[in-house]
């Protein structure tokens, strides 16, 4: 099946991914991490998108974050890649491209999976096997939201201070969120969804959604369409 055009809309939060080509590596050492760092800190300022999770791993890396425009997150990823990919090449001493084509992007319902989001964007690291706990890894937003460090880049969602009436009861709470490890049948969900496009939320959210964009935003149901018998109670 055929994915579905990428569609960004303001004011809703979006699970972004982004790959290196042919799984190359996409950040080699810390220096790299903190550049791409600082580029999406001024690109979120740029183009007015927050970011509230996120995860850099050595090919790829995910974002959660809400473009305060329709152009917003895709301006914001086009400024990035325009000054780190002449980096990164300059540093290796490489030419050519970077990422495997453009990023994927789903929306999201924000109340029904951005909790979801969060903990499957940070537990990235463990399900790699590169952690044991999303702690003992630097590069994502995780240490930030249980209070270890105050992350700059990091813009906290009205979803995440409900969580508490304190900075310690928000952290604690999240904490244990995420102790609550993801089910297989969540993670395939969320990579299917991000593998074809289709936005995660309720039949009423994707309704809104299609509403608004004037054109189709989820796959068409599989097989012919049902035939309409003719109402013979008619009197015409």
């Amino acid at each position: 099946m055929a994915r579905l055009a990428r569609l960004t809309f303001a004011q809703h939060q979006h699970h972004i991914i982004q790959r290196g080509n042919d799984k190359q590596l996409i950040f080699r050492d810390a220096d790299d991490y903190r550049f791409f760092i600082s580029l999406l800190l001024q690109g979120a300022k740029k183009f007015e998108v927050a970011i509230h999770a996120y995860v850099l791993m050595s090919n790829h890396f995910h974002l959660m974050a809400t473009p305060s425009t329709d152009t917003g997150l895709g301006s914001m990823m086009q400024w990035v890649g325009r000054y780190y990919v002449p980096y990164y090449n300059r540093r290796y001493e490489r030419t050519g491209t970077l990422w495997q084509g453009r990023f994927k992007s789903i929306v999201l319902d924000s109340e029904q999976y951005f909790m979801l989001c969060s903990r499957y964007i940070e537990l990235n690291p463990v399900r790699a096997g590169m952690v044991m706990s999303p702690a003992d890894y630097v590069w994502s937003s995780y240490l930030h939201h249980v209070g270890a460090k105050l992350d700059p880049l990091v813009t906290d969602h009205p979803l995440y201070w409900r969580l508490g009436n304190t900075p310690f009861q928000r952290e604690v709470a999240y904490r244990e969120l995420v102790d609550q490890s993801l089910s297989a049948k969540e993670i395939a969900h969320f990579r299917d969804a991000c593998k074809k496009g289709w936005p995660l939320g309720s039949t009423q959210f994707k309704e809104r959604l299609e509403k608004q964009s004037e054109s189709r935003i989820a796959p068409l149901r599989k097989g012919r369409p049902r035939l309409i018998s003719p109402d013979t109670t008619s009197s015409e």
